[in-house]
C-alpha cells in the first residue's frame, strides 16, 4: 500500500488510537498516525459530527446525494449510506449530465454501478433536456470571455434542485469538501461577489456539505484504502478558470505551514455567518423562472440568455 508522503517521512510505526496495527496515514496537522480502520473510522466520525453540528439532517430526512463519478462524491454517497440507519434518514443518488462529449460516459457508468451496488435509487438529469443544450453546446456558443466553470457551475446548482425537486427530496447533499471551500471564497473575493459569502454558511436547510470539513487528500486516501472506484482522468476544461492554481497555491501553504487550512476555514466561517443575515435579505424572486435569487434576474436564466442571446 502506498502510503501518503507525509507519513512516509515520519517512518512506520503502530496506530496513535489502537496502538494495534501499523498507521498507513500521517495527519500531519493533528500529529496523528493511523491505522487503516483508525482512519477510515476518523472520517466516519468527522463526516457524522458536522452533520450534526450544523444540523444537516434530521430525523426521516429525504437527502439527495449528488454524484458526479469523482472521488469526493462516490464517497460522500458511501459514508451516508454507512450512517444513514444511524441517523434515521433516507437517500437517494442524482448524477447531472453535463453532456462533455468524451468524458462524461466513464464517470456515468461509473456512478450507476456503484449505486447499484450499494442499492441505492439513482437518477441521471442532463444539461439537454433541462436546458435545451449540453455544455458543449454552450462553449460552442459562448461568445464572451464567460469561463467554462463558471457556466457548468451555475447551471449544475440550478439542474440539482430541479432533480431533487422531481424526486420529491428536500436535501441536496454535495461533496465540497474544505479545500473546495477555500477555493470557493478566494475566487468570490477576487471577483468582487461578497454578497456570496453569506451563502457559505453550512447550516443551510437545503443544501448541505457534509465534507466541508475535511481535507481533499484525506478524502482520495480514504476511496484508496477503501477500494472505491472513481473517475480519475479530470475535466478536459478544470485549468480554463483560476481554481486550480488557487488549489495549488494553498497547497503549498499547507505543506509548508501545517494546519493552514483549517484556520482559513475558520476565518471563512466567521464571515460568512456576520454577512448571512445581509445575504437572507437581498433574496427576490427571478422574473423569468420564479426561483429565488440575488438579482431581478436569476444566474442561470442571465448566463442562458447571454450564451443564446435570446
Amino acid at each position: 500500500m502506498k502510503l501518503n508522503d507525509s507519513y512516509d517521512r515520519v517512518g512506520r510505526n503502530e496506530c496513535s488510537k489502537c496502538s494495534l496495527r501499523a498507521a498507513v496515514f500521517f495527519r500531519k496537522y493533528s500529529g496523528e498516525k493511523l491505522c487503516k480502520d483508525c482512519f477510515s473510522n476518523s472520517i466516519l466520525h468527522k463526516t457524522s459530527k458536522t452533520i450534526t453540528k450544523y444540523n444537516m439532517i434530521k430525523r426521516n430526512n429525504n437527502v439527495a446525494v449528488a454524484v458526479s463519478g469523482g472521488k469526493d462524491s462516490l464517497v460522500l454517497l458511501h459514508i451516508l449510506n454507512e450512517i444513514s440507519q444511524k441517523l434515521d434518514f433516507n437517500i437517494k443518488a442524482i448524477t447531472i449530465d453535463e453532456g462533455i462529449k468524451g468524458y462524461r460516459e466513464e464517470a456515468l457508468k461509473i456512478a450507476r454501478e456503484f449505486c447499484k451496488q450499494l442499492n441505492i435509487e439513482h437518477h441521471i438529469y442532463s444539461y439537454k433536456e433541462l436546458f435545451k443544450l449540453t455544455l458543449d453546446d454552450a462553449l460552442d456558443l459562448r461568445k464572451s470571455k464567460m469561463s467554462s466553470c463558471s457556466i457548468c457551475g451555475t447551471l449544475r446548482r440550478r439542474a440539482l434542485d430541479i432533480a431533487a425537486k422531481d424526486i420529491n427530496y428536500d436535501i441536496i447533499a454535495t461533496a465540497h469538501n474544505l479545500d473546495d471551500q477555500i477555493q470557493t471564497f478566494i475566487i468570490n473575493m477576487i471577483s468582487g461577489n461578497i454578497n456570496k459569502i453569506g451563502f457559505m454558511c453550512p447550516d443551510s436547510t437545503t443544501k448541505i456539505k457534509p465534507f466541508s470539513e475535511i481535507y481533499e487528500s484525506e478524502i482520495v486516501f480514504f476511496a484508496y484504502i477503501n477500494k472505491i472506484p472513481f473517475q480519475s482522468e479530470p475535466c478536459p476544461h478544470m485549468n480554463e478558470g483560476i481554481r486550480t492554481q488557487i488549489r495549488e497555491f494553498v497547497n503549498v501553504l499547507e505543506k509548508e505551514h501545517s494546519g493552514i487550512k483549517n484556520n482559513l476555514l475558520q476565518s471563512i466561517l466567521k464571515l460568512a455567518n456576520r454577512t448571512k443575515q445581509l445575504s437572507d435579505q437581498e433574496k427576490k424572486i427571478c422574473k423569468t423562472c420564479k426561483n429565488l435569487c440575488s438579482n431581478d434576474i436569476c444566474s442561470v436564466c442571465n448566463m442562458i440568455s447571454r450564451i443564446t442571446k435570446t
